[in-house]
């Protein structure tokens, strides 16, 4: 009879302490964001990124029009862009911050002047720095580059916040 509560007894503390592991790695996890979906990257700037696209393809003005402030400058993708480890896998880029916190960055494609969609292994970007008054700055991503280029501003590229 010993034996058997002891035994019981046993597996209820294995069955406690798993689930306590368990509950602190998701708490590690949490702690990359905060309740708006900012990631702190550990960055000079104190940029934090959000760690999702905003939905469809943007025009320049679309982009600056809707979330304003809140597209990166271009030299905020530069710092992001230097500052940070890039790993391609599979369709997307993981960036890791310096304090070790990372976001990803799809390759979701772009959409041409005249409308038309690709989805090519690749992903485009709008920062809110303008060129000129027909082309403004964007992060390009490809599976084995990632670059700022300027490009019209009447292509419907991906938006990633910061806070």
């Amino acid at each position: 009879m010993n034996t058997r509560r002891f035994l019981i007894t046993a597996a209820i503390v294995a069955v406690l302490i798993a689930g306590f592991s368990m509950l602190m790695a998701c708490g590690k996890d949490d702690d990359k964001k905060d309740d708006n979906g900012y990631v702190d990257l550990g960055l000079q700037s104190g940029t934090r990124w959000r760690n999702q696209n905003e939905n469809g393809f943007f025009t320049y003005e679309e982009a600056m029009n809707q979330f304003g402030g809140k597209v990166p400058t271009q030299a905020q993708w530069t710092e992001l862009k230097l500052s940070c480890k890039w790993e391609w896998t599979d369709n997307e880029y993981k960036v890791t911050g310096p304090n070790g916190k990372s976001i990803t960055l799809p390759a979701a494609g772009s959409r041409s002047c005249n409308g038309a969609t690709t989805f090519l292994k690749h992903g485009c970007y709008w920062s809110s720095t303008p060129k000129d008054s027909d082309d403004a700055y964007y992060l390009s991503c490809y599976s084995v580059l990632v670059s700022i280029n300027s490009d019209p501003m009447c292509k419907g590229y991906s938006v990633r916040l910061i806070q």
